[in-house]
């Protein structure tokens, strides 16, 4: 989950060669091929964002493609590779960090730490749903509110953390990404190894499938070989695509997007643009971006709960056409509320 709280790297990592400097070691007409390489110009955040771009689409690609692996192999397996290629993902990226090779970054934490995430989200859904037959969404809700909440702490952490190992000479950034990563090998694989499936027709003491279900709650199967050729499959990954499309734009860039929008009116001075602000106030200010990040962790944590065990209730269908209404509403209310200043 410490995916959706990426962002507050993006910062500390664009003046990485600068620390101490007055102003970055920028390089204006930089192309996307000579960042992949430089070591004498400081990161855009532009570039630093395709982490987190690469990392999300190989979650989808790794959940898609390995998906029938993990049937087959068991989730203990894809939890321990999971862990392998997320942590090892934040070792890579931190060597890279060290060295000021953003390819380096892309490679860890982008391609490899993105595969290590679509096994992660997968493997325990799949566990927890064989457990509770009688409770599908309220399982894969618990699954992935883990994963949506990971950046409440992760984000924090890593906020303290560069702050704790920033010196005159280094952001602090390579030091906090090896730190995590090593925790996230250790914490992972004790996960992986704590996985147990239930035998196969295993159903919960007194529970019987009911003999009438909720009109909305489809019973039909289509197998998984299937799934794509059905109209009902692209039409629901349509609404998946758009609704994660817009909040993954807005977890990508919640750190630095606060504070440089709101600069210094987040520590009480107003008219104080972000880059007016001196080293101590922008680590107010992003102490503040972390925890505006843990906030929406938060809530993401809340929200797939409570709709994925709504949708036991009401049908996965009525809670997809809720999704794709009151998203739409919100998201054309965002821009109303910058509009008249408010931080609400």
């Amino acid at each position: 989950g410490m995916a959706y709280g990426l962002s507050v790297f993006w910062l500390p990592l664009s003046r990485a060669l600068s620390v101490g400097l007055s102003a970055a070691a920028a390089c204006p007409d930089m192309g996307v091929m000579t960042a992949l390489v430089t070591t004498t110009c400081d990161w855009r955040v532009s570039d630093l964002v395709m982490v987190f771009s690469i990392g999300i689409v190989m979650l989808g690609l790794s959940a898609a493609i390995f998906g029938g692996w993990l049937e087959r192999a068991g989730p203990r397996k894809a939890g321990i590779v999971a862990a392998l290629c997320w942590g090892g993902g934040f070792l890579i990226g931190a060597a890279g960090v060290y060295v000021h090779q953003l390819w380096l970054v892309w490679l860890g934490m982008g391609l490899i730490g993105g595969i290590g995430l679509g096994l992660g989200y997968i493997s325990p859904v799949s566990t927890l749903i064989k457990w509770f037959p009688d409770r599908r969404g309220m399982a894969t809700g618990m699954a992935i509110m883990g994963f949506g909440g990971g950046a409440m702490i992760g984000s924090p952490l890593a906020d303290t953390l560069i702050k704790t190992f920033r010196t005159a000479e280094t952001a602090g950034v390579w030091q906090t990404l090896a730190l995590m990563g090593a925790g996230y090998i250790v914490f992972m694989l004790g996960g992986a190894f704590g996985y147990r499936v239930p035998p196969a027709g295993w159903r919960p003491d007194g529970w019987t499938p009911p003999a009438s279900r909720n009109a909305m709650i489809a019973s039909g199967h289509v197998h998984l070989d299937d799934a794509h050729k059905t109209v009902q499959f692209w039409l629901i990954w349509l609404v998946l695509c758009l609704n994660v499309s817009a909040g993954i734009g807005v977890l990508a860039l919640a750190s630095p997007m606060l504070q440089e929008i709101f600069g210094g009116v987040l520590i009480g001075q107003p008219g104080v643009a972000f880059g007016q602000l001196d080293a101590g106030q922008k680590a107010q200010i992003a102490a503040i971006a972390a925890g505006f990040v843990g906030l929406l962790s938060l809530f993401n944590i809340l929200g797939r709960f409570f709709w994925a065990s709504l949708s036991d209730r009401i049908g996965r269908k009525l809670t997809y056409a809720t999704f794709f209404a009151l998203g739409g509403l919100l998201y054309a209310a965002a821009p109303w509320a910058a509009g008249i200043g408010s931080q609400a």
